[in-house]
């Protein structure tokens, strides 16, 4: 059941300004981020829909997946998208302490290229004061969203799922989606009428 609303409101954001919400803009730019993959045949098509409409976006991806799904992931990359860290193991950062919580990332950006930026997405956005200062010492830019699609939500329908991002988003807005079994129903129908909604209307979809 949808109950945060799918803005992030500004109060929230004033708690932690440290952290990525949007990005400041003055161009009709989007940047489309995808949770918790690499998936089979789900990231793949992803990357396809994106491809039709030469846009770029960033990919938060879970450790065990990119072990599994290797080529998957080089996929992504050679794509030209952007890639953050997701934890190895998904972690709820408000059950598990904090140097457990700052291994099991460290396991996950081992995984990565060398020169991939360090970007950190915090599984289900909930995380430790402690946590996100120690990432932060260690380099990481800590990256949170302006709307949520709740693609994953199975009691949101794929029009709400839809409605939430047109109603939501702005130029710089940063949009969470997820590459995920979970969330496919919503995600199939939602990214491609996401994707040709505001290319008709001029904008571009960049990665962070």
């Amino acid at each position: 059941m949808q109950i945060i609303p799918a803005k992030t409101p500004g109060f929230v954001k004033s708690l932690f300004p440290n952290l990525v919400w949007s990005v400041n803009t003055g161009k009709k730019e989007l940047y489309l981020t995808f949770d918790d993959g690499p998936i089979p045949e789900i990231t793949e098509w992803v990357l396809q829909q994106l491809k039709n409409y030469n846009a770029k976006a960033t990919f938060f991806c879970i450790g065990r997946n990119i072990e599994k799904h290797q080529q998957i992931f080089k996929s992504i990359v050679n794509n030209g998208h952007s890639v953050g860290n997701h934890t190895y193991n998904h972690l709820k950062g408000w059950k598990t302490a904090t140097d457990l919580y700052i291994e099991d990332t460290i396991k996950t950006q081992k995984l990565l290229y060398p020169d991939i930026k360090m970007l950190f997405r915090p599984p289900y956005g909930k995380f430790k004061v402690s946590q996100s200062k120690q990432l932060q010492k260690l380099g990481y830019k800590i990256i949170l969203w302006d709307v949520l699609s709740y693609d994953w939500d199975s009691s949101v329908s794929k029009k709400m799922c839809y409605n939430n991002v047109v109603d939501a988003a702005k130029p710089g807005s940063i949009i969470v989606f997820h590459d995920s079994i979970k969330a496919n129903k919503n995600l199939t129908y939602t990214l491609p009428k996401i994707l040709e909604y505001y290319s008709k209307r001029g904008y571009s979809f960049k990665g962070l």
